[in-house]
Order: C-alpha cells, then structure tokens, then sequence
C-alpha cells in the first residue's frame, strides 16, 4: 500500500500507550518501520531495546530519557537517537500527553528486555 489513512489504521493501546504502526514489512518494506505513540502523563514504555536504530521525533509534550545510566530531559520538537542495541526508556513527564513519531532501520522490529528476553509488543511491527 502506498497511501494510509492514519484515521483508519487499526490503534492497538497498551496501559497509558496508544499505539499507530504507520508503516512496516506489512506494507512492502524491507527495512524501515516507522510508529506514532500517545504516552499518557505520568506513565512510560517499560525498559527495552531493539536490534536495530531508533530515531524519536517528539511532537507534543515532554518527558524523560532513561538510557545508559542517564535520566535526559526533553520536550516538543526534540529528536531521540537510540542506537542499536541500547536498553532505554521514555517517560512522560508532563501533565500533557507525550506525542511522538519513531522510525526503527528495520522490519519487524524486534524488541528485547533489558534481560535479553523477547518483548511481545500487542501490535504489528
């Protein structure tokens, strides 16, 4: 499919994340997906990583980086560069959503804990 409908695309939430996959293998990629998350105030992904790069454009509000040992701020219009392989997290700060676009160097995406333990993730990647 070349042109989606975000309206249209079925939103698969987890506890305080709305989740878009906006494109993946799904739609004919080989090597790129790109996903849009709500996070509610006050909540976060759980800690995690991924096997590929990770690039987070914040659209609306802010919140906090926990990677490497770091607890990094950030707001609306900043950028996330996660390396490979890094375990982080992303938590809202803010008493407002926390609205960001993530585009991942692969497809599907795999996600790991910090343990190394496959994070089944409850929408398509």
């Amino acid at each position: 499919m070349y042109v989606h409908d975000a309206a249209a695309l079925p939103e698969s939430p987890i506890p305080g994340i709305a989740h878009l996959t906006l494109a993946s293998h799904g739609d004919g990629l080989e090597s790129l997906s790109v996903w849009k998350q709500t996070i509610a105030p006050g909540l976060g992904t759980p800690p995690h990583r991924h096997d590929c790069e990770e690039v987070v454009v914040v659209l609306g509000g802010c919140g906090e980086l926990r990677i490497g040992g770091r607890q990094l701020r950030f707001s609306a219009g900043s950028t996330l560069v996660l390396p490979a392989g890094k375990d982080h997290q992303i938590v809202n700060t803010g008493a407002a959503p926390l609205e960001m676009v993530a585009t991942f160097s692969a497809t599907p995406v795999a996600t790991f804990t910090p343990a190394g333990e496959t994070l089944e993730l409850p929408w398509r990647s």
